[in-house]
C-alpha cells in the first residue's frame, strides 16, 4: 500500500506510547469524547454517503479517534508493530473484544500495512449516521443467530476478500465483554487462515477505558484512569494443527492481561 498519502503511520515504529503532553484534564469527559464521536461521525458520514470514504479517509478518522480519547486524557500503549511488517500477504487478525474502542482504532494502525476488512454483526450496517459508514468498508457480515450459516459465511466471504488482497480481523468472542472466557472464544480465525495458507497475527487488548454501556453498548463511560493496551503477537505460519494454533492465541492475550496487571478480566 502507498503510505504517502497517510499523514501518520503509527505502525511505522515498533512501539507508541502517547506523549503526556496532550493528555487533557477534562471536567466533562465523557461529554467532550461524545462530542468528538458525533463530529467525526457526521464528517465520516458525508464521506460515505458520497463514495469517497476510501483507505486514506478510514485511516484518518480512525486516528482522529485515537488522538480523540488522548485529549480526552487516555493512554496509549501499542506495542508488537513490527510484526505487522514481517510479512507481505494478507493476515487473519484473531482478538479478544473488550469495547467499542478496539473497531475504531485498528484500522489507523494496521491499514497502511494490510489492507483490512472487520466481520461484524450485519445490523450494525444498519445504524443510524454509523451504518453507511461502517458498509463503506467491505466488511463481512454475520447474523450471531445461526453459527453454522456464520461459519460458513466468514469461510467464503472471507475468501473473497483475502483473494482481493485483503486481511481479516476477527473477534471470536460472541459479544463485547470486559472479561476474556476462553470458552466462548471460538476458532473461526484460525480455520479461515488455514483454509486459505495464511498467517494469523495474536492481538491482546485492554481497551476498557471506553466501558460497555448497560442499554447501548456503544454509549459507555469514559475513564481516563485506565490505560489502554494493545500488542499485535508474532505471526503464526505454521496452522497445521488448529487446536494448538487456537490454544497458542488464547495464551498470547491471556498472557498479556496478566502482564498488564488485569490477571483478574481473565475467566476460567
Amino acid at each position: 500500500m502507498n503510505k504517502k498519502f497517510y499523514n501518520e503511520v503509527i505502525a511505522d515504529s515498533d512501539i507508541y506510547l502517547t506523549n503526556p503532553s496532550v493528555l487533557k484534564k477534562r471536567i466533562f469527559t465523557g461529554l467532550f469524547f461524545y462530542l468528538n464521536i458525533v463530529r467525526i461521525v457526521l464528517y465520516t458520514n458525508r464521506q460515505a454517503k458520497k463514495g469517497i470514504y476510501d483507505d486514506a479517509h478510514w485511516i484518518h478518522s480512525s486516528l482522529d479517534m485515537l488522538h480523540s480519547f488522548e485529549r480526552c486524557g487516555i493512554s496509549f500503549e501499542i506495542c508488537g508493530m513490527e510484526n505487522l511488517r514481517k510479512v507481505k500477504c494478507p493476515v487473519i487478525f484473531v482478538s479478544n473484544h473488550m469495547s467499542t474502542l478496539e473497531t475504531v482504532v485498528l484500522p489507523g494502525i494496521i491499514h497502511p500495512i494490510h489492507r483490512v476488512v472487520f466481520v461484524m454483526k450485519e445490523e450494525l450496517t444498519r445504524f443510524p449516521f454509523f451504518g453507511p459508514v461502517s458498509a463503506a468498508r467491505d466488511p463481512i457480515l454475520v447474523g450471531r443467530e445461526n453459527p453454522r450459516e456464520d461459519l460458513l459465511t466468514v469461510l467464503e466471504e472471507g475468501s473473497k476478500r483475502i483473494k482481493n488482497g485483503k486481511s481479516v480481523i476477527i473477534f471470536p468472542q460472541r459479544t463485547r465483554t470486559e472479561f476474556f472466557d476462553e470458552k466462548s472464544f471460538n476458532t473461526l480465525g484460525i480455520k479461515l487462515a488455514k483454509r486459505n495458507n495464511i498467517p494469523v497475527i495474536p492481538i491482546a487488548l485492554l481497551t476498557n477505558a471506553w466501558g460497555n454501556g448497560k442499554i447501548i453498548k456503544e454509549f459507555g463511560k469514559i475513564d481516563p484512569s485506565k490505560k489502554v493496551h494493545i500488542s499485535f503477537g508474532e505471526p503464526m505460519l505454521d496452522l497445521s494443527n488448529t487446536s494448538s494454533a487456537h490454544i497458542a492465541v488464547i495464551d498470547f492475550i491471556k498472557s498479556k492481561l496478566t502482564e498488564w496487571g488485569r490477571k483478574d478480566l481473565i475467566v476460567g
